[in-house]
């Protein structure tokens, strides 16, 4: 068995608000800190405990670094382990985003708060580029011809959501549970599953309700159904924002939510 080194929960609360103030690459990124700091340089967490984390994360709609970090802080301390880290872990993001939302909103006429995001946003473009390429690598495998033939089928469902994706301008939640369905169906069916009742099977689209509340009861519910059925983490979950925030309910502008 591997054995591991003993922290305490404060150092483990420290690391994480560490994380989530200096950690920048997105999610990809953020996920190969935990596992250099946690697993190879401190041996806090063991590889098999990390590796169960990633397919949890991956599983859950939602923020993969973020629940993978609630996760790590489960594994030795339980819930209250679990509500520290992720705390720690989000705290930052949340009070630097309400911070650069004022600046925005106070001072987002003046050229020069424009020239700032111009430029974070073109350096953005080649962060996204890249964590969807190693997203990519981790998910369904090299971009070589051994991998084409041997994950010919993942390979056809990504080309498939990209163009839908790129067509459609949105994210297309019944496409992702049919593909996650099929494959598990095509590698590992159940010992239930009958191709009769193939089409017995009935599926659901989430769809929005026209609630009468105000403004702000309307982006709790749209948020709260974008962090339980938007799988696939920060890279995935803009598309759907655009469609909700900017398209749907104009609550942003098109430069607005490109900033």
């Amino acid at each position: 068995m591997e054995k591991t080194s003993k922290y305490s929960l404060l150092q483990l609360t420290l690391y994480f608000l560490k994380l989530g103030t200096t950690g920048f690459g997105g999610p990809v990124a953020l996920v190969g800190y935990m596992h250099k700091d946690l697993v190879e340089d401190r041996k806090w967490i063991t590889e098999e405990e990390y590796k169960q984390g990633i397919a949890l994360a991956q599983l859950a709609p939602g923020p993969l670094a973020a629940q993978l970090g609630i996760y790590l802080g489960f594994v030795h301390y339980s819930f209250l382990g679990a509500t520290l880290a992720g705390f720690a872990f989000i705290l930052p993001s949340f009070v630097m985003v309400v911070l650069l939302g004022i600046v925005y909103k106070l001072y987002g006429g003046l050229s020069w708060i424009q020239a700032v995001f111009y430029g974070v946003g073109a350096a953005v473009v080649g962060i996204i580029a890249l964590s969807s390429y190693k997203l990519t690598l981790k998910s369904i495998g090299k971009f070589n011809l051994e991998s084409f033939k041997s994950k010919w089928l993942l390979w056809l469902f990504f080309i498939v959501a990209v163009v839908v994706t790129f067509i459609t301008e949105t994210e297309q939640i019944l496409l992702f549970i049919l593909a996650g369905l099929f494959y598990m169906i095509f590698t590992a069916p159940p010992k239930w599953w009958n191709l009769k009742k193939t089409y017995s099977l009935l599926f659901f689209q989430i769809t929005y309700c026209d609630y009468d509340a105000s403004r702000l009861l309307k982006l709790g519910i749209f948020f709260a159904k974008a962090g339980a059925f938007v799988f696939g983490s920060g890279l995935a979950i803009v598309p759907f924002l655009h469609s909700g925030v900017v398209i749907e309910n104009n609550w942003l502008t098109e430069q607005q939510f490109l900033d």
